[in-house]
């Protein structure tokens, strides 16, 4: 029987329908530090997120002939190369699927990046858009949580432990990406009341002002805010890449 054709309630370990973390991935473009989960499927500690256009039936179907972007080294702006990789879940429309993440490894440094699609977020299970989609609700007011969480066809406590992180991080979220919206050229946005609307609002403006950039709008706002953050969007970690702010060091969509 295929992995895709298990309801997605039985790929989950224990926690793992609560919002626990899911897997030990790190940062962005910068690349940050995690813990090195333990056996058969470790992941590397240093992580790269890239802009993946592909939707998750199409990165699954691909394999490992997915056209995986080689960045410089985000450490030492050395050259990587491709060096194994392994499998993690997503779940994306109620199905668990496993993908490849490639691993590239930078000769002078000796150290392993993983290279995450931006459709998925450090230590979450599903999807950037399905996650992006309860937080727009909530966050911005449109329902509670529970109505959120039953469209989107999560559990009720994870989607309210996505809420309340974005929530906690609202006003650095919504200060950094407003300020790479007006970096990028965009429109300034003025403090909301209420964070998590501050942070919605300040998402939505650094991608309309990303969008004018080559391959942005196909991406789509929460892929965005994935690369932009390297997967952290609602981490514990308040360990942030907002070096990009200024310096424009986010990794570009691979041309169609």
């Amino acid at each position: 029987m295929l992995f895709d054709d298990v309801p997605f309630s039985a790929c989950l370990g224990a926690g793992q329908d609560r919002g626990a973390p899911v897997e030990r991935e790190g940062s962005l473009l910068a690349s940050c530090c995690a813990d090195r989960e333990k056996g058969s499927e470790a992941v590397s500690p240093v992580a790269i997120v890239w802009p993946c256009p592909l939707a998750v039936d199409a990165y699954v179907a691909a394999g490992r002939d997915v056209a995986f972007p080689r960045p410089g080294c985000p450490s030492c702006a050395g050259p990587l190369v491709f060096w194994s990789g392994y499998r993690r879940y997503v779940r994306a429309a109620g199905r668990c699927r496993k993908i490849f993440v490639p691993r590239l490894r930078c000769a002078p440094c000796g150290v392993s990046h993983a290279l995450l699609p931006a459709f998925t977020l450090a230590w979450r299970l599903d999807v950037a858009e399905t996650i992006g989609s309860v937080l727009a609700e909530v966050a911005g007011g449109g329902c509670g949580v529970r109505p959120a969480a039953e469209r989107a066809g999560v559990p009720y406590e994870t989607a309210r432990g996505w809420v309340r992180r974005f929530r906690a991080r609202g006003r650095e979220l919504g200060v950094a990406f407003a300020a790479l919206a007006v970096e990028l050229g965009g429109a300034a946005v003025t403090p909301l009341a209420g964070t998590g609307r501050f942070a919605l609002a300040a998402v939505g403006a650094a991608f309309a002002a990303a969008a004018g950039l080559p391959g942005w709008r196909r991406v789509g706002a929460w892929r965005f805010a994935s690369a932009v953050t390297g997967g952290r969007l609602i981490a514990a970690s308040t360990v942030s890449p907002w070096f990009v702010v200024g310096r424009r060091r986010f990794m570009p969509p691979i041309p169609p």
